[in-house]
């Protein structure tokens, strides 16, 4: 696995699931987007577990990893790579610290800013995700109900997003396809709605030693 984060990538996941807990109104299509709005309304926060594969254009598997998440609704997120490195994604609406635990590094960057850089600039804020993206249900298959999502806007570094839930309307699956026809599919376990979590739990004190830098 490349050592070096691919933020565009992974702040766009962030985000996109952060949009999830923003409550803005979603318009029925069909039954995976039904358990979507379901989500979205019950949901104030969020802890999971998760496993990450990246696909080459070919299908291949180029890249896997594995961590823990948690978010809070607005803008709130610790997204934490276990394996194979430990790398920490920490978000508090104001600030993004991207920790790299081996190289005792942090790179510290403006929320808007961070987003900015990605797609996922789109989905920020309380606007309604039905103004970003094209929904549609894709059906049932081996028991999940699939939806996806296609941005509307043409310069999106995105082609799609799909989203899996369960017959009991459980978020478990989400994949992604850039422009360069690379897919990450992301499966979620242990995922439990509306957890509480301790006041500071998405602020980021660096290490005594850690390199910090600012952008």
């Amino acid at each position: 696995m490349n050592r070096t984060l691919n933020r565009t990538r992974v702040s766009f996941l962030i985000f996109f699931l952060l949009v999830l807990l923003q409550g803005t109104p979603i318009v029925t299509w069909a039954a995976a987007v039904d358990n979507l709005k379901t989500f979205i309304h019950e949901t104030q926060t969020v802890r999971a577990n998760f496993s990450q594969t990246l696909y080459d254009k070919n299908a291949r598997a180029i890249q896997n990893s594995s961590g823990t998440l948690e978010f809070e609704r607005p803008d709130k997120f610790r997204w934490i790579y276990q394996v194979p490195y430990e790398q920490s994604i920490i978000g508090d609406g104001k600030q993004v610290w991207f920790y790299d635990h081996d190289l005792n590094q942090v790179t510290i960057r403006k929320f808007n800013v961070a987003i900015g850089s990605s797609p996922a600039a789109l989905l920020a804020g309380n606007t309604a995700i039905e103004e970003n993206f094209e929904l549609q249900n894709l059906g049932l298959q081996d028991d999940i109900e699939w939806m996806e999502a296609i941005p509307k806007n043409k310069d999106s570094a995105f082609e799609f997003i799909q989203l899996g839930f369960s017959l009991a309307g459980n978020l478990q699956f989400m994949a992604l396809r850039d422009n360069f026809g690379q897919t990450t599919y992301l499966t979620f376990s242990d995922l439990i709605k509306n957890p509480s979590l301790p006041d500071g739990f998405f602020k980021f004190v660096p290490p005594e030693g850690t390199d910090v830098i600012s952008e």
